[in-house]
């Protein structure tokens, strides 16, 4: 193979085996939840021969020799159907297989030698098809569909010639690589295997002409038609799909006539498959669709590196900020340009149509992470001894690709210690009145520019006072406990070093790791609320938002100081007076508002500014809301609604209090972004 160029071969392989072990292990769980790996053999079965096909043809024996294992049980499960399978320990075999091609994909990513030694886990798997086989007398040996060599090229009963005719999807890239992986897969159960182009060589021209006219492939095969079209049609990238049966006795008759003649000339016990699938049906041709593909099957999908993602939506912010300094620069102040106005409105459409596209090229489902983690309840529960029911809701609610990898660690040791330290053993359960089965729900939802990832339990609960005794010996409160909220207190395990787990064990307690949580969440601009209710379970919040690239922004002016508040969090802006304001004993202000009660925050106090006024009939009072609570920010005006690009602070800057990022306007000034969040919870 050294007319291949491997980097972006390897590339591939990795995004594809990536995709297939990550489907292959949805399949797993899901089918262990509901009837054993029994209804999921074939999906299993055509996963390892790609993955076998795939890793052989990039020289990953260890890889290609741990999938021929499998597929070897799998052949004999679909092919002999043995009534006695002890399934839940080939579950756990097939998650050791997975673990292990995870493992060698990230040392192929990373650049290293893929040098697992599978040798322990092929012969756990070996034993395992000898158990199967020695269940079921008279099967004879098992094999992956290959062929006896010595039919190969004869011409007999059972024998068939195929003609191929494959297309790729477009844009999928390396034609040549497909072909050559269709040839390998061919050479499994063919012979006299002819293919057009003859040459398959890392060449443009050989890309071109399988782009153009396909990739044709003639060979002899005792197979029946069917196994030909399904081992066929596990291509992947594949688009279409025309195979034509020969009789050997008639190599120059088309399919309908020599397919029917060779069958009935053999006593009619050889008729194709799909020919029989056909009767009573409209099959005027014999094509294969794409279209036609489960939902198992690929999509039209191209993978592009994030790096040029993150590059391009870099651009976009740039533009958006080159469009407001042309269309609001200063020097058009006062200027009658009407013509200038209307072309300033057609690009900020265009802009705002290309922003969009972008973000929504950028935003991926939480299913894939959310799907993760059934593998560790499962893990879990299982070395724990306990059962557990994992219900995932609102898994197709979407987030940005970077905010996506700052999810999973902390769910992990959310889920972990949910499990371990939350969820009590099926007899403490039972005496209390529950179900023996605990319940851990995971669920995800959008609200306003914040996605909300929530997970509920329906253990034992935090214990308060169990909380205030560690953590006032470890020094971890900072202020009396009377005035801190329950909210508050049970936000003490996040701190790092909290424990009130009195052994460590391998999943450790609630606080071991959880400061993991708060930090993944800074990361990303989210903060965590944990409520809990002794007995009856505890739910842990995480408010992340939508995206840290662009958002819709109220630029407000404070003195010469101009801020921009975001628009999601603002509910309404209003006039009032000086006897509207209601005063605590503290002197706070506070104001009534259709019967609650919002405290009011004067925006040039918190900050040290010289206001253009500290008269609130004079300026303008703005309602913003964050969780369901209200505050009221004082400012002299609104100067307007504008899309910004929001750029980190500093390291330095990172603890002010009240902000959460800046923005560059349209004159070239830098705004301030407010942290509403921040303001409502110290207002608590």
């Amino acid at each position: 193979m050294d007319f291949i160029n491997t980097e972006p071969m390897q590339e591939m392989f990795v995004f594809e085996t990536v995709q297939l072990i990550e489907e292959l292990e949805q399949i797993i769980l899901y089918s262990e939840k509901k009837n054993g790996l029994e209804s999921s053999i074939n999906d299993i079965f055509r996963i390892m021969h790609t993955l076998k096909g795939s890793s052989a043809m990039m020289s990953f024996s260890n890889i290609s020799i741990l999938a021929h294992s499998v597929e070897d049980i799998f052949y004999f499960l679909r092919e002999k159907k043995p009534k006695t399978v002890d399934y839940l320990q080939l579950t756990d075999l097939m998650l050791k297989v997975i673990d292990f091609v995870g493992s060698e994909v990230g040392k192929i990513r990373n650049k290293e030698g893929a040098d697992g030694d599978p040798s322990s886990i092929s012969q756990t798997l070996a034993d395992f098809l000898s158990q199967l086989k020695e269940g079921c007398p008279n099967t004879g040996e098992a094999g992956t569909g290959a062929v006896d060599k010595k039919h190969m090229g004869q011409a007999g009963e059972g024998h068939y010639s195929y003609k191929a005719t494959i297309t790729f999807e477009e844009d999928c890239q390396m034609e040549n690589l497909r072909a050559f992986s269709v040839i390998h897969a061919l050479q499994q159960v063919a012979g006299d295997i002819r293919h057009i182009p003859e040459d398959i060589s890392d060449t443009e021209n050989c890309n071109r002409e399988i782009r153009e006219s396909g990739l044709t492939v003639l060979f002899n095969c005792p197979l029946p038609e069917g196994e030909v079209r399904q081992l066929l049609e596990e291509t992947m990238f594949l688009k279409e799909l025309t195979l034509e049966y020969r009789s050997a006795d008639a190599p120059g008759k088309g399919r309908a006539e020599a397919g029917v003649t060779g069958a009935n000339e053999a006593g009619g016990a050889n008729i194709p498959e799909a020919e029989e699938a056909c009767k009573g049906q409209n099959c005027e041709d014999n094509t294969y669709s794409h279209d036609k593909m489960s939902n198992l099957s690929k999509q039209n999908f191209i993978s592009v590196n994030i790096q040029k993602m993150n590059k391009l939506m870099d651009v976009v912010g740039e533009l958006v900020i080159s469009e407001a300094m042309v269309t609001q620069n200063p020097e058009l102040k006062g200027l009658e340009l009407e013509g200038f106005k209307k072309a300033a409105r057609h690009l900020k459409k265009i802009t705002g149509e290309l922003q969009d596209i972008v973000m929504s090229m950028r935003m991926v489902p939480l299913s894939m992470t959310f799907q993760k983690m059934n593998r560790i309840v499962r893990d879990m529960s299982r070395k724990l001894e306990k059962e557990i029911n994992f219900e995932i809701i609102g898994e197709e609610t979407e987030v940005d690709k970077n905010i996506i990898e700052h999810i999973s660690d902390p769910l992990i040791h959310l889920i972990r210690n949910a499990i371990d330290h939350g969820i009590e053993p099926a007899e403490e359960r039972e005496l209390k009145g529950k179900e023996a089965t605990g319940k851990i729900t995971l669920e995800a939802k959008h609200s306003g520019g914040d996605v909300w990832i929530i997970l509920k339990d329906d253990g034992k609960g935090l214990d308060r006072d169990k909380i205030i005794q560690k953590a006032t010996e470890g020094r971890l409160i900072q202020r009396p406990v009377s005035e801190m909220t329950d909210r508050e207190i049970y936000s003490i395990i996040l701190l790092p070093g909290f424990s009130t787990k009195e052994e460590v064990t391998e999943f450790s307690g609630r606080g071991v790791g959880m400061d993991v949580v708060l930090k993944d969440m800074d990361k990303v601009d989210g903060s965590v609320l944990i409520d809990s209710k002794p007995g009856s379970g505890t739910t842990i919040s995480m408010k992340i938002p939508l995206t840290l690239a662009i958002m819709d922004g109220m630029t407000v002016s404070v003195g010469s100081a101009t801020y921009t508040i975001p628009i999601a969090s603002i509910r309404e802006s209003l006039n009032i007076t000086e006897d509207d304001v209601i005063k605590d004993p503290e002197n706070n202000e506070m104001i009534m508002l259709r019967g609650l009660c919002h405290p009011i925050i004067r925006l040039h106090k918190l900050f040290n500014v010289v206001p253009g006024t500290d008269r609130l009939e004079e300026g303008i009072l703005i309602l913003v809301e964050s969780e369901n609570e209200g505050i009221c920010i004082f400012v002299d005006k609104l100067i307007g609604e504008q899309q910004v690009v929001v750029k980190a602070l500093p390291q330095y800057l990172k603890k002010v209090q009240g902000i959460s990022g800046c923005t560059l306007l349209g004159d070239g000034s830098i705004s301030l972004i407010i942290d509403i969040a921040s303001l409502i919870n110290n207002k608590r």
